[in-house]
C-alpha cells in the first residue's frame, strides 16, 4: 500500500462556469442530484451533517436526504440522539454531498427547525416496517448494551405487528439554506468554486479561490 501523501487524483470534471450556472441554486443542485442519480452512485442522497454543541465543539455524521424543495433540505432522526439535542441549542447546521465519481461537492448552511408532525407522520408510514420498529426500540445515542437492543427490537415487534406509530421522539428535520457552495473538480487543482448568498432580489453568484 502506498503512503498517503503519494495518494492523489487529477480531477477530469466537467466545467462549472457562472454563465452555465443556473441563476437559482435550488435548481443547480437538482441538477446536479439528477446527474448523481443517472450516474447510479451508491445512496447519491447521502450527506455529511454538521451541528455544534453546547461548549462549541462541532459533530458531524452521515444522514440521508428524504426531501427538498423551496422551502429546504428534509431528513429524519430521533430528536432526542445527540444532533437532535445540538439542533435544540443551536439550530444552524451545515450539509455536505459528495458525488467521487463526478468530482463533485455541495455545501449548504442554514437554520434548522422540525417539519410538521403531519410531515413525519406521512414519512414515517413510507418506512419499512423494520425500520419504524427499530425507532421505537433505539434510544438514540445512549449507551445500550447489543443483547437489550434486539431484545427491545423483539418486544416492540411483538407489541406492534402490524402498523407501528411513530414514536413521539422521532421525525423530521428541515434546513433552510442561506448559502450554498458548489464544487467542481478540475485538473491541475484549479477546482471551479461557485457560492450563492440571498439578496433582495434573489441569489448572489461568486467565484471563490480553490
Amino acid at each position: 500500500m502506498g503512503r498517503l501523501e503519494d495518494l492523489r487524483v487529477d480531477y477530469e470534471g466537467s466545467v462549472l462556469l457562472e454563465e452555465n450556472a443556473a441563476a437559482d441554486p435550488f435548481d443547480q443542485f437538482d441538477l446536479w442530484l439528477q446527474e448523481a442519480l443517472a450516474a447510479d452512485l451508491q445512496e447519491p442522497n447521502a450527506m455529511a451533517l454538521a451541528t455544534v454543541g453546547p461548549d462549541g465543539r462541532p459533530s458531524l455524521r452521515m444522514v440521508l436526504l428524504k426531501d427538498f424543495d423551496r422551502r429546504g433540505f428534509t431528513f429524519y432522526t430521533n430528536y432526542e440522539s445527540r444532533k437532535g439535542q445540538e439542533l435544540a441549542r443551536f439550530p444552524f447546521a451545515a450539509l455536505l454531498f459528495y458525488w467521487d465519481r463526478l468530482h463533485r461537492q455541495v455545501r449548504i448552511e442554514g437554520r434548522v427547525e422540525k417539519v410538521s408532525a403531519a410531515e413525519s407522520d406521512a414519512y414515517f408510514a413510507k418506512r419499512p416496517y423494520e425500520h419504524r420498529i427499530a425507532a421505537l426500540a433505539s434510544p438514540q445515542s445512549r449507551p445500550i448494551d447489543r443483547h437489550e437492543l434486539a431484545q427491545r427490537f423483539a418486544e416492540f415487534s411483538q407489541r406492534y405487528p402490524q402498523e407501528p406509530p411513530r414514536p413521539a421522539q422521532w421525525g423530521g428535520y428541515r434546513l433552510t439554506p442561506d448559502r450554498f457552495e458548489f464544487w467542481q473538480g478540475r485538473r491541475s487543482r484549479l477546482h471551479d468554486r461557485l457560492v450563492y448568498t440571498p439578496t433582495a432580489s434573489g441569489w448572489r453568484i461568486e467565484r471563490l479561490a480553490p
